[in-house]
């Protein structure tokens, strides 16, 4: 699996502790910035990650920012994405079976742990299909507007 990672400067700290994680277990990943704590506007990192995704150069994705929630929507705005923030183990386990999300979005500022499960159990979950196929087909067709 090929993963996109991203942050902002609010997640720059975290973001390195996820590709720590990344490294450990094997994974090839690419990381869109930050490479510091020097101040820049989410929406670009969260856009350049979610194209990626999105156009299939990578599996799936991981944003950071101070919560998770602005590198998510911004991802989300990207035709293709289904990005969600999960602070648990449990939101990242739901968020892959039943909305077959894309993105993982963390937040710097927030407690996400323990990070290293989130962040395995979000890549390594499959998705369940079934009813659930039905409901991100519905997600897209919103898209299509």
């Amino acid at each position: 699996m090929n993963i996109a990672i991203g942050s902002d400067h609010r997640g720059y700290v975290v973001k390195s502790e996820v590709i720590k994680i990344l490294e450990s277990k094997g994974y090839e990943y690419k990381d869109f910035g930050v490479w510091s704590e020097e101040s820049i506007d989410y929406p670009e990192v969260a856009g350049t990650v979610g194209r990626t995704v999105s156009g299939g150069e990578y599996d799936r994705g991981i944003l950071i920012c101070g919560t998770g929630i602005g590198v998510c929507i911004a991802a989300n705005k990207v035709k293709g994405i289904r990005a969600a923030a999960c602070y648990s183990v449990f939101c990242a386990r739901r968020a892959r079976q039943h909305n077959d999300a894309n993105i993982l979005c963390l937040g710097g500022d927030v407690a996400t742990e323990p990070l290293d499960e989130i962040v395995d159990v979000f890549l390594v979950t499959p998705f369940e299909g079934g009813r659930h196929q039905r409901r991100v087909e519905k997600i897209s067709l919103i898209e299509n507007g």
